[in-house]
C-alpha cells in the first residue's frame, strides 16, 4: 500500500491531476499507520503472527 502510494504521488505530480496526488497521499499514510501497528505487535485486520 504504501507503493503504490509513492507511485500515485509520483504520476500525480509529474502529469499534474490533483485527485492522483491526493489518493497517492492517503494510501501512504494508511500504510504507514498499518506497518507501525504491525511492527509494535498489534494485530492488524484481525491477523496476528506467533514467530
Amino acid at each position: 500500500m504504501i507503493i503504490l502510494g509513492i507511485i500515485l504521488l509520483v504520476i500525480g505530480f509529474l502529469t499534474g491531476i490533483a485527485i492522483l496526488w491526493t489518493i497517492g497521499i492517503v494510501l501512504a499514510v494508511i500504510g504507514l499507520i498499518l506497518w507501525v501497528l504491525g511492527a509494535m505487535g498489534h494485530a492488524v485486520a484481525g491477523r496476528k503472527h506467533y514467530w
